[in-house]
Order: structure tokens, then C-alpha cells, then sequence
């Protein structure tokens, strides 16, 4: 039995599979996704268990790019009747992703209608819906823009003001406009971006996603489409489309591949007419501290943390380090049954069961400062707020929690012992700061070598001096060739790296002497903190990410 064999590998716990398993019979759903909904176990862990235990091969959808002969092997309506990927052919053998490999039912009828030899290998349900709407789906975003073809449109170069907003309004919903913002909506999602830039350029319209943090082209839309463009999605994001000489901002959501996605949009006029961002919120599935990819002492340090009754914790990190999702992490851990939870955020990124959210709204007087007064009216045990962002905010955050409440923010510093240093620059006393803020996780986002293209390598004496490491060991670091799955870049995903200051009694005295923050890290470290370089370079030897990767995130004062 599935349930039986996770628990001996020790993935879950017998009593996780009790509740699971009435979860089942209530809800009449699979064990394993009963398993996942209830947070006890993420999808990729169970995949590969399953295929571990039925002698399976298991594979990630992402790692592939399938070529378009392979996938015309099957129908469509047999892929999504039976939810099926065709991945390769080797003469009378069709290799098949399936969520269910024993589906005899679906080998059947794939052997039937394809005159080959089936080969099952197991995949998550997820990638194997992205896969089927990739691949089967609507027109690719190639297509999309070719169809737009080259006639002039209203407003072609993007800045003539007579355009009326029903004539722009009347293109943007036609058919060609409409699979363009699609197309390139879709393929954003499938390629994992986490934000869509629509750039006017002096003779077209350049589409880059950012990807693992790095940002590439992907088409180049003809400009005799760019104001249509611009109008669809701000159609989408309910903005004034006739208003194209101030920036604005929107949001919208959309129901891709079998899920929720939202899209936060942001315009800005330039020399070439406006450029839109799009910041991609798609929640897969909740991610879980564990799947952060902390080392387990600072998986210890951060649970420790979240158990304290009150104090401040606070995540520091640039924008785009991950800081949201550790904090949304953090609060699952939390006991949402027995405590009251509340977020302050802008904006409500992602909707968490059991918690109550809030979003700011300074058009209206609803800011972080004014908003945290409110919830401390609300009986919380547990706030979150979005970020510290200036004193006001952070004399109320500590006057909550040293009023008994656990409170969990965030700061843009470089590393975690500049926070203490931040707070005191916003204008915090020193007492205050060192009686209330209990630690500080800083992170970064390094980019994970592509599993499909990895190879080994052993470094340079050279390369092993810079990096601080001892000689006299014998070390093999990872790289990634470059290959179709992660477009020849040699990296695919990313992973966190984190520097995690817990104070202690010297840190405290420290902070109380204003002591510079090169002072409070060296005592962190005697601590047992590791820096973020460190906690890179570990991540490096583990064979994650390349050096390049560690260095490029992290600095050394």
C-alpha cells in the first residue's frame, strides 16, 4: 500500500496517514492527493516515491521539450481523456507520462490507436496538464504573431493621440490581439516566469520574460500592434486605456492549465509609447519551509523562531529574493486552528487558508502603519506585515511585539545583521530594537544547475584558493552544458540560500552600543551563523548551483 510505504521511508508520519486517509474516504479523492492537499507531503515527493515503489521511472515534464512529431503520435482527445504526454519514439516504442502508469485502460487504448509498443514512465498531474495545454493547446505565441501580419493598425507607432478609445477598445478585442496577449500570457506560465515585459522599441515591440531571475526575448511583435497590445491588457487589468501618459497599475486573474494564476500589471510611459509589466503570482501548490531548501540546523534555527511567543522576525533581501514566499512558508507552519492569524500586505499575493489577509490601501488612508494599529485591535496572536518601510511602521511592529505578539516583516538590507543597523537609521532606539527583534533571515535566489545537462568537473587550485576553501581537500563541483530544456543556459529553477541570525545576549548588548553591523555579524558568527557566501558554497558542493551562481547574489564587505 502507498501509505504503508511512505511511512516507512519516513516521508510521512503514521498519524499524517490516519488523517489522510479519512480526508480519502470524505472526499473520495486518490490517497496521495489527499496526502498533498493536507500539506503532509509535496507532489514531486510523492511522484517519486510511487515510482520508486512500482520500479517506474519518474520524470519532470519541465526537463523536456517534445518535438511536435512525437506529440501528433496522439490525439488530443486521447491525451485529455486519459491524461497523457508522448515524449519520445524509439522505432515501435512510444515513451508516455503518466500520473497513473498501472492505467491499463489508457496503455490500451494508446497502443490501439498509435500501433506501438507503450512505455510508461510516472509524472505529476500538474506538469502533465501544463504539458497537454502547451502542446495541444492554443496557438503558439510564434503563430499568434504571425497572424497579426504587417498592415498598419490604428495608432502604429504607438503615440498618435487621435485614436479614438472605441477604436482601440474595438482592436483589442478582436481574434489576432486576443491569442497574441494569450499566447504570450500562456507561454509565460509554461516557461515558469515570474514577470512578462512588453517593451516599444523604435520599429517593434519586444517580449521578455524573467526566468530564474534573468530576463530573455522570446518574440518581437510587429509595432503596428503595440497599442492594441497595450489596450488588451489593460482591458484585462481594468485601466483606463485612453490615459497612456501616466503610469498605472491593475491586476487580474486568469484560469490556466487547471489553475488559478494572477497578474499584477504595471505601465509606464517612454520615448516609444508605454511598456507594461506583468508580475506573474502562480501558486502551484503551497510551499512548504521544507521545500525552501534550508539546510536542516537552519530549518531548527527557523522553526525555533516561529515557536517564540512574541518578538519580531524579520526577512531581508532585494526584490525578487524570495522574501514573500518564506514568510508564506512560515505562516503554514504555524497552528492556524489555535492561533489568530493576520497579514498586512501590498498586495495580497497569494490567499492562505486560515489566515486572515488584508491589503493596503494608501489611496484611501489604509497604509502598513495605519493597517497594523487596526489588527492590533483584532485579538492577533500572529501578524504579518508586508515590509518595514518606515519608522512609523516599525515603532508600532515593536510595540507589538513586545506587547505579547509574534510578529513576522520584512527589510531590504543586504545581509541580516545590517537590519538591526536599518532600524536604527529609520530612527528606532537601540533598547528597543535589541528587546524586541528575536532574528533575522537574509536570502538570496541561486539559480539550480538543469538536472538534463549536468556534468561534473573538478575546480582549479586557482579557483579553490579565491573561493577560501582548504587544499588540502579533494572537491568535484557541477555544471550545466546547456541543452533544449533549459534553452542552453545550463541552469533550470532556483533554489534559496540563507543566512540566518538568531540573537543571543552578546547580539543584544551589541545592538544597545550601536555597534556597527560588521561587529554584530562577527558575533552572529561566533554564533554558528553561516554567511551567505557559506551557505552558497555549500550549495555549490552539493553539486545545486556553480560558483558564477554564488558569486553573482552574494558580496564579501
Amino acid at each position: 500500500m502507498l501509505g504503508d510505504f511512505l511511512v516507512e521511508q519516513g516521508l510521512i508520519t503514521e498519524d499524517q496517514l490516519k488523517k489522510a486517509l479519512k480526508h480519502q474516504k470524505k472526499a473520495g479523492k486518490l490517497l496521495g492527493r489527499s496526502l498533498i492537499e493536507l500539506g503532509f507531503i509535496g507532489e514531486e515527493e510523492l511522484i517519486k516515491a510511487l515510482s520508486e515503489q512500482l520500479g517506474v521511472q519518474y520524470v519532470s515534464l519541465r526537463n523536456y521539450q517534445v518535438d511536435p512529431k512525437v506529440i501528433n503520435l496522439v490525439p488530443e482527445e486521447l491525451a485529455r481523456t486519459y491524461q497523457v504526454v508522448p515524449l519520445f519514439a524509439i522505432e515501435n516504442d512510444l515513451t508516455v507520462a503518466m500520473a497513473n502508469p498501472l492505467d491499463v485502460l489508457a496503455i490500451d487504448a494508446l497502443s490501439r490507436a498509435t500501433g506501438m509498443k507503450i512505455l510508461p514512465v510516472v509524472c505529476s498531474e500538474d506538469e502533465i496538464r501544463e504539458a497537454i495545454d502547451h502542446y495541444y493547446g492554443s496557438s503558439t505565441l510564434a503563430e499568434a504573431i504571425q497572424s497579426l501580419g504587417d498592415e498598419e493598425g490604428p495608432g502604429g507607432n504607438g503615440h498618435d493621440e487621435q485614436i479614438t478609445e472605441q477604436a482601440l477598445r474595438r482592436e483589442a478585442e478582436e481574434g489576432p490581439i486576443v491569442r497574441l496577449v494569450n499566447s504570450i500570457l500562456e507561454q509565460a506560465v509554461y516557461e515558469g516566469a515570474s514577470d512578462i515585459h512588453i517593451e516599444p522599441l523604435e520599429n517593434r515591440v519586444r517580449v521578455r520574460y524573467r526566468v530564474d531571475g534573468v530576463l530573455h526575448q522570446v518574440h518581437s511583435a510587429p509595432k503596428n500592434a503595440q497599442l492594441a497590445l497595450v489596450s488588451r491588457l489593460k482591458i484585462l487589468a481594468n485601466l483606463n486605456i485612453a490615459e497612456r501618459r501616466l503610469p498605472q497599475d491593475g491586476r487580474f486573474r486568469m484560469i490556466m492549465q487547471g489553475r488559478r494564476v494572477d497578474f499584477r500589471v504595471s505601465t509606464l510611459p517612454s520615448t516609444h509609447g508605454e511598456k507594461v509589466v506583468l508580475r506573474i503570482l502562480d501558486r502551484k501548490e503551497n510551499v512548504t519551509l521544507e521545500q525552501l531548501g534550508l539546510e536542516p540546523d537552519e530549518l531548527d534555527k527557523i522553526r525555533g523562531l516561529l515557536s517564540k511567543a512574541h518578538g519580531i522576525v524579520l526577512v531581508t533581501g532585494p526584490t525578487g529574493s524570495g522574501k514573500t514566499t518564506t514568510l508564506y512558508s512560515a505562516l503554514q507552519e504555524l497552528d492556524r486552528e489555535a492561533l489568530n492569524i493576520v497579514t498586512l500586505e501590498d498586495p495580497v499575493e497569494y490567499e492562505l487558508e486560515g489566515i486572515t489577509q488584508s491589503q493596503v490601501n494608501p489611496k484611501i488612508g489604509l497604509t502598513f502603519a495605519s493597517g497594523l494599529r487596526s489588527i492590533l485591535r483584532q485579538d492577533p496572536d500572529v501578524v504579518m506585515v508586508g515590509e518595514i518601510r518606515d519608522r512609523e511602521t516599525a515603532e508600532i511592529a515593536i510595540h507589538a511585539a513586545l506587547t505579547g505578539h509574534l510578529v513576522l516583516s520584512t527589510l531590504h538590507t543586504n545581509d541580516s545583521a545590517g537590519a538591526m543597523t536599518r532600524l536604527v537609521d529609520m530612527g528606532i532606539e537601540p533598547y528597543l530594537i535589541s528587546s524586541s527583534v528575536v532574528g533575522v533571515v537574509a536570502q538570496r535566489l541561486v539559480r539550480k544547475i538543469c538536472s538534463n545537462c549536468a556534468e561534473q568537473f573538478k575546480p582549479s587550485k586557482a579557483l579553490v584558493t579565491s573561493l577560501g576553501l582548504p587544499l588540502n581537500a579533494d572537491y568535484t563541483f557541477a555544471r550545466g552544458k546547456g541543452c533544449n530544456a533549459c534553452k542552453q543556459t545550463g541552469y533550470k529553477g532556483r533554489v534559496g540560500i540563507y543566512e540566518i541570525l538568531v540573537t543571543n545576549d552578546e547580539i543584544r548588548d551589541l545592538v544597545l552600543q550601536n555597534a556597527p553591523a560588521t561587529a554584530i555579524a562577527a558575533a552572529a558568527r561566533e554564533n554558528g551563523m553561516r554567511t551567505l557566501r557559506e551557505a552558497g558554497l555549500r550549495k555549490v558542493m552539493q553539486g545545486l548551483t556553480t560558483v558564477e551562481e554564488v558569486l553573482r547574489v552574494t558580496q564579501v564587505d
